[in-house]
């Protein structure tokens, strides 16, 4: 039987480690020709991390969804793939547009502190399992 929660989490995982490769090497190589900056590579590290970590958390929230039944899991994992899409999406596309000459992208800025809420909202979800749920020690 299929799991489309799985499979998610399997495509976010590849695509945060294959957007890690890009940013370590080609866009680093871009540096000295001036279309990119240190601080664009950092933020679009950032992006990668902060992408590979809620990925990881999607996962641990799945599985403990297999022991744990409550909504607050469905709303972390939910938070946590809104914060994905919102933060390290921004991310990506902020601190790329130099090299598709798409400054209009600028106005993504706003869009990435909302991803942020979303991470801190995810958390805030598991933490509400814990003042709740009478779990096994």
């Amino acid at each position: 039987m299929k799991n489309n929660k799985l499979t998610l989490i399997g495509i976010l995982g590849s695509v945060a480690v294959a957007l890690g490769a890009l940013g370590a090497h080609y866009l680093k190589s871009k540096i000295e020709t001036g279309l990119i900056t240190i601080d664009q590579v950092n933020g679009f590290d950032t992006g990668v991390k902060y992408h590979i970590y809620h990925t990881l958390a999607m996962l641990i929230v799945f599985l403990l969804a297999k022991q744990i039944q409550s909504n607050y899991l469905k709303w972390a994992f939910n938070c946590f793939l809104i914060g994905i899409i919102l933060f390290s999406g921004s991310l990506y596309l902020l601190c790329t547009r130099n090299l598709f000459n798409a400054d209009w992208l600028s106005f993504l800025g706003p869009i990435t502190p909302i991803g942020g809420l979303f991470f801190i909202a995810g958390w805030f979800f598991i933490a509400m399992i814990g003042m709740k749920k009478q779990l096994p020690s």
